[in-house]
């Protein structure tokens, strides 16, 4: 399918006031510099979720100045069992010490290190209505190696906009744009209909990874990371447990945070 079909669709698809696919401080802490441990065992796709988990508890503590953390008070916080911390930090090396719990800043340090937060995370976002802006606005998306490197829209009157210094381009541009800094993670923020052709153009162009926020199951080839944000569904298991009061409150409670906090936009960041 060529562009000019391709944006004829996505015009059809969406359309609102505010965007062509539709409406939609505190200091960062230094970590210290240290070897990493070798480690060359696979972690499991349960461990690798609940890192981000740790990883915000732990950076609470560093800003906070505790020098070191029991697997108590982390499994605690995050609402799992201590066996469990244990077992999960276990994938990253050995670092802990029996009596004394964690080094807090060093064991930051390594789930950091983990998760990738010390690359460089070029991020395409294609959809700039309310849900873009704020994504695009957001503190997440511009630290810890994630930076916005394209947005991307198909209403004229967005186009040529900036949200945070980053200039909103055509999504007929997107090809172009990506060449030049190709992103290594694409964002769909786009209604429903629009989600699938963009995936497909984001794929075409290289993207390896899609977050999508588009209410929509998306396909894309087996080499391609997809993940899902949905907050319609986080909402209707919330109220699913509201409707059942039979169900304990604890089953209903996740020790990890599905949904996504967004920074409100400030006013006058979109120029």
């Amino acid at each position: 399918m060529n562009d000019n079909s391709a944006t004829g669709q996505l015009g059809a698809g969406g359309g609102g006031p505010s965007s062509g696919f539709g409406a939609t401080g505190r200091a960062r802490y230094h970590a210290r510099t240290m070897p990493r441990p070798p480690n060359n065992r696979r972690i499991p796709g349960a461990t690798v979720a609940r890192l981000p988990v740790y990883q915000r508890i732990l950076l609470e503590f560093v800003r906070g100045g505790t020098a070191t953390i029991s697997s108590d008070q982390l499994a605690d916080m995050a609402r799992v069992n201590a066996s469990k911390v244990r077992k999960d930090l276990s994938y990253l090396g050995s670092f802990g010490t029996r009596g004394s719990g964690y080094d807090t800043e060093y064991l930051l340090s390594q789930i950091e290190r983990e998760l990738g937060l010390d690359g460089d995370w070029p991020i395409a976002i294609v959809g700039m209505g309310n849900l873009g802006q704020a994504l695009a606005n957001s503190p997440g998306f511009s630290s810890r190696g994630f930076r916005v490197s394209g947005l991307f829209d198909i209403e004229a009157s967005l186009v040529g906009r900036r949200v945070r210094g980053a200039p909103i381009h055509h999504l007929d541009e997107f090809e172009a744009v990506v060449r030049d800094d190709p992103p290594k993670i694409g964002v769909v923020a786009t209604p429903a209909p629009a989600a699938q052709e963009v995936a497909d153009r984001m794929v075409r162009s290289g993207v390896r990874s899609v977050l999508n926020f588009a209410p929509r199951v998306l396909t894309v080839p087996p080499q391609v990371l997809l993940r899902y944000v949905d907050l319609s569904i986080e909402l209707q298991v919330m109220s699913f447990y509201l409707s059942h009061t039979d169900h304990a409150a604890a089953e209903a409670s996740s020790p990890l945070p599905h949904a996504v906090g967004l920074s409100p936009a400030s006013p006058g960041v979109v120029s």
